[in-house]
């Protein structure tokens, strides 16, 4: 083999075992469960939601979501399964929370983003 041939190879093996992690990274992603009216109105949901928020959430979205340094949340255009995939499995320079809090507890987080307690 040449040295130009085998750089090439390199090149190309390189390229594949990218393309196999981004495929293995994309279905990592933990898919949203049911959410039920009654899960996102109870009380003892979007308090525990409101919780996690202050704990963790507000250092970068700011008190209130706003300002902070991560972008203004827009709740009131949002659904619940795009919620718990953002909390879930992160986006751009926002991390993965699913290490950190259980499925119930980002459900909770979801209950009080999308509830009338949150306010951007």
């Amino acid at each position: 083999m040449t040295p130009c041939s085998l750089s090439v190879s390199l090149v190309l093996a390189s390229v594949a075992a990218l393309w196999a992690t981004a495929g293995q990274a994309e279905g990592d992603k933990e898919p949203a469960p049911a959410f039920s009216e009654d899960f996102l109105a109870a009380p003892a949901n979007i308090e525990a939601g409101k919780e996690m928020w202050k704990e963790q959430c507000r250092h970068c979205h700011g008190r209130a979501a706003y300002p902070g340094k991560a972008p203004k949340l827009k709740p009131r255009r949002y659904k619940p399964d795009f919620v718990y995939d953002r909390v879930t499995n992160g986006f751009r320079k926002m991390p993965a929370w699913k290490e950190v809090y259980d499925r119930e507890e980002r459900m909770k987080i979801v209950a009080y983003i999308l509830s009338k307690d949150f306010s951007p």
